[in-house]
């Protein structure tokens, strides 16, 4: 990274000097093709923006990035895109800067540029794992931090004491629907770590064999259409991320018209309650409750408010208008606060030069009056 200083031009907007096209780099992981939730939320930000005429870039670490295309959609690689590696990346005093929580390394590359710096935090337990002991991000001049819910903030803040917090909730895409058919056999399962996936499904078919015509879908590496599509076809849902800042499966699932079983996780999210899913604490019974629930699913036993609430809950996520305007919102914000400094720097830089003109012009009628005395 390197910084430059780009030609900037003053506009007058309803009478405020506003800065020319502040260029917002958005800081990605390449997947390698692989389906991510993170990634995909970066890039709904970042289009959100730039559908609104943002000067907006995505970059990442290697020229050989795969991009996205693959397994969210190609409308998102209309984004500009810039490698780092090989490249002499140039950052402007007006521009942003937005990383992931994970990548404190990146944080401390761009500690000296003199662009605003933004954290983008959905996992609150990546916060500190690459960076020292006693490091903060305020250290690396990141002041302001975008995350996904209040529960989050609200742990994050006690930690990142010096940064300030905001709040953009995920986009539930209009992939996720109900579809006309009738559910199938299938329960979709999604965890973060792959062997609660596995432990959960041998238990219980161990447990009840009874019910081995059930299948279960492990719905990791999945794109986003074909995640969506295996969801519609689910009677069922399972969800095991204890360490979760937000929750989006679990909405999906409930947009799909899927129940969920879940277990509640360490911070609890503003979207639970009672009436939108099967919740527990306790993991080790998460086989009993997809045994109860399938035999009450044979009876046709499953109260209708399961279904309703859930789709109530995911609705209000499902809107990419709101979406897009709470971005634009909280961007614009971050850019006008910005050019404030810029144009009171301006002033303070056209004062001085007023005011040498000023001291220069006084020094020569001085030494022109000098000079008449002397003759």
């Amino acid at each position: 990274f390197s910084s430059r200083r780009r030609h900037t031009r003053f506009r007058n907007v309803t009478g405020v000097q506003t800065c020319a096209l502040p260029i917002l780099h958005f800081f990605v992981q390449d997947t390698k093709g692989n389906a991510k939730a993170s990634i995909r939320y970066i890039y709904q930000l970042a289009y959100a923006l730039h559908v609104r005429d943002y000067n907006v870039t995505i970059i990442h670490e290697q020229k050989d990035y795969q991009g996205i295309g693959s397994w969210l959609d190609e409308k998102y690689m209309q984004i500009p895109h810039q490698p780092i590696e090989g490249q002499n990346l140039e950052i402007a005093p007006e521009d942003f800067i937005v990383v992931p929580e994970l990548y404190g390394h990146v944080m401390e590359q761009t500690s000296k540029l003199p662009c605003g710096k933004i954290v983008l935090c959905q996992a609150y337990d990546h916060i500190l794992e690459t960076l020292q002991p006693g490091q903060a991000w305020s250290q690396f001049g990141f002041y302001k931090c975008i995350t996904t819910s209040s529960v989050q903030k609200d742990y994050i803040e006690k930690v990142m004491r010096q940064t300030s917090f905001d709040i953009i909730p995920p986009y539930i895409s209009e992939n996720f629907n109900k579809r006309d058919l009738p559910p199938m056999p299938i329960i979709a399962v999604h965890s973060r770590e792959q062997s609660d996936t596995i432990n959960l499904i041998k238990t219980f078919y161990l447990r009840f064999p009874q019910y081995r015509w059930f299948t279960f879908r492990d719905m990791r590496g999945l794109s986003e259409k074909e995640f969506a599509n295996t969801l519609k076809e689910c009677f069922l849902s399972v969800w095991i991320d204890e360490k979760s800042g937000f929750g989006t499966f679990p909405l999906e699932s409930m947009k799909c018209g899927v129940p969920v079983i879940g277990k509640v996780p360490s911070l609890f999210p503003s979207w639970l309650n009672q009436e939108n899913g099967i919740w527990a604490i306790e993991e080790t019974k998460f086989p009993d409750f997809t045994a109860d629930f399938i035999q009450n699913w044979l009876e046709d036993n499953i109260a209708e408010k399961l279904y309703t609430s859930g789709l109530e809950t995911a609705e209000k996520y499902s809107n990419f208008e709101s979406f897009e305007n709470k971005s634009v919102e909280l961007f614009n914000e971050y850019i006008s606060k910005r050019l404030e400094i810029f144009e009171s720097q301006y002033n303070k830089i056209k004062r001085s030069e007023e005011h040498t003109s000023e001291l220069q012009s006084r020094f020569g009628i001085s030494y022109a009056v000098f000079c008449l005395k002397k003759k």
